[in-house]
């Protein structure tokens, strides 16, 4: 199974914290494996992080603090393929079968601030979601959802501690108890 571990580069704390938030829990929604934080540790982010993992399920790993350019070269080093989102790359409908039939682990970079040359020069894909200005969030959320072709919005993690009930009207959230818990454990692991 391919793995899919997201790369924030640039985050500052004192500018960034919501959307920085918001890349984690992209990545934790659409699919993703794994976050990873450079250059700071912002505990902020991660305690934001796992409170919504205590509630609504999930175990992304997550690193802060990481050399992002050792950390490229690792992941080249270990076979993994490396994305960069950036709107100077190829349109995302022009590549992302390739990308997909790779069939190795995925490093995808998404940027805070001016990317260095060095991630255009190692990313084995400089992937567009569009060639105009636009959200890390927003790009983070359409490659995946690309990559797994809408089937990551299905996503149900077996260890939430609540869950929405989809309402035509108002909100509808409901408490899982333990016998529960078990039952959507089994039924998720045996799809």
């Amino acid at each position: 199974m391919v793995k899919i571990y997201v790369l924030r580069y640039g985050h500052r704390p004192s500018r960034d914290k919501r959307i920085t938030t918001h890349v984690a829990l992209v990545a934790r929604a659409f699919g993703a494996h794994g976050f990873i934080l450079s250059n700071v540790n912002d505990d902020t982010v991660v305690n934001s992080l796992k409170k919504v993992e205590e509630r609504w399920g999930g175990s992304l790993h997550v690193e802060t603090g990481v050399n992002p350019y050792s950390y490229v070269k690792n992941w080249k080093r270990n076979h993994g393929v490396v994305v960069h989102l950036t709107m100077y790359g190829i349109h995302i409908d022009e590549i992302i079968d390739e990308i997909r039939n790779t069939d190795r682990d995925i490093l995808v970079i998404v940027g805070a601030e001016k990317v260095p040359r060095f991630f255009y020069e190692e990313a084995d894909y400089n992937v567009a979601i569009g060639h105009q200005p636009h959200s890390e969030v927003a790009a983070l959320a359409i490659f995946l959802d690309r990559y797994y072709r809408g089937r990551e919005l299905h996503l149900s993690f077996p260890n939430a501690k609540i869950i929405i009930e989809p309402s035509p009207k108002g909100k509808k959230v409901r408490v899982i108890g333990e016998k529960e818990k078990k039952e959507r454990r089994t039924k998720i692991q045996t799809r």
